[in-house]
């Protein structure tokens, strides 16, 4: 099956015997592509005498650690054809992965990304509030992680304004005439999680409490993700995490993701029951971190991620260093189909490497 025959599916509209079919049809599909043109890949695959041929299921497929694409150039497009090298999120002195995409691969991420999320936000542009700063987009051809997402999640704004300034503060005069031009309209906001609640919600409840001004966002929606790490340190949770913001501005329809840049595009986006799913463009697996083994529903294990997107380079399957469990399948209450699952948090001694999360260790 190829990857325009599988964008035509609504991203959740297909149960478990139908996806699985999909997936393994795609993934062993990407499998053999990726063998075929990139050498350090085949080598592996040689390794271990795999045969993607005698699959029956796509969670048999090999998986690489994501931490794999900080120690080799993972290839299988020409140098001539990537377009754009994409660096994960890393804290100083830590090596980042390298991501390197062809125009085809781009251009399906982008594809992907507007289908999941506007399956939430539905198929209009909205006014656009960017809880970040303009300098973090700079060099187009080597996007890092956090500029990666604002550019991607940029496609759905119709005005885009950046609520901080390059020194992180907050900017009321552009916040004001931002909302103060499209009052009575619905406006989508983004940010990462920890730059949110740091430089946005914090500032908010400071002027809210020393200056008396309030800005009304109960028309916004807002997306946000890049790692929990710091808040969970300080005791906020998802549920206090959107109960201030609604107290301080009264911002309800808050949805968070989970995502990574070695699978750009097949995010995970969170339900309005607060569960992360799973869309017909990727796939969660929990593994057991003793045997690798699949763990059932309700058990602790490594996130495994798989995606039909990539095909510059070996990335349709990883084994992530984060821990998680499937809650359910096929049966979520916001009507849903696929899995849906949660994060616990990161293995112990793994590196820090969501946007938030790094960049709350350089605050």
């Amino acid at each position: 099956m190829t990857f325009d025959e599988i964008l035509n599916i609504s991203p959740y509209s297909l149960g478990r015997a139908k996806k699985e079919k999909l997936l393994t049809e795609r993934l062993a599909e990407l499998t053999r592509h990726h063998r075929a043109n990139c050498p350090e890949y085949e080598a592996m695959l040689k390794s271990i005498s795999f045969d993607e041929s005698k699959i029956s299921d796509y969670s048999e497929l090999p998986f690489l650690p994501v931490r794999l694409f900080k120690e080799l150039e993972l290839r299988s497009a020409a140098k001539e054809d990537i377009v754009k090298t994409m660096t994960s999120s890393g804290t100083t002195g830590q090596a980042v992965s390298r991501i390197y995409l062809d125009r085809v691969t781009s251009s399906n991420q982008q594809k992907t990304l507007v289908k999941i999320v506007s399956s939430f936000t539905g198929s209009s542009r909205m006014p656009m509030l960017i809880i970040d700063c303009p300098s973090v987009i700079k060099n187009r051809a080597m996007f890092s992680a956090r500029g990666a997402g604002i550019l991607g999640f940029s496609m759905f704004g119709s005005d885009r304004q950046y609520a901080l300034n390059d020194d992180m503060q907050l900017d009321i005069e552009t916040v004001e005439k931002f909302l103060e031009k499209h009052s009575g309209e619905r406006i989508l906001l983004f940010g990462f999680t920890f730059m949110i609640w740091q430089h946005f919600y914090r500032e908010l409840v400071k002027l809210r409490d020393t200056m008396g001004k309030t800005f009304d966002l109960s028309n916004g929606i807002l997306i946000h993700g890049g790692g929990w790490k710091k808040l969970v340190s300080e005791a906020v949770s998802q549920e206090r995490f959107k109960e201030c913001l609604t107290d301080v501005c009264g911002l309800h329809d808050v949805h968070d993701y989970y995502g990574m840049v070695e699978q750009t595009g097949s995010i995970y986006m969170q339900c309005e029951c607060g569960h992360l799913h799973a869309s017909v463009f990727s796939d969660v697996i929990i593994r057991d971190p003793y045997d690798f083994s699949v763990l059932p529903q309700g058990e602790k294990g490594i996130i495994q991620v798989v995606s039909t997107i990539p095909e510059s380079y070996p990335g349709h399957s990883l084994l992530t260093e984060d821990e998680g469990i499937l809650l359910g399948e096929d049966d979520c209450p916001c009507g849903r189909l696929g899995k849906y699952f949660m994060v616990a948090g990161r293995l112990q001694n793994a590196e820090i490497r969501g946007c938030s999360d790094t960049y709350a260790a350089k605050f």
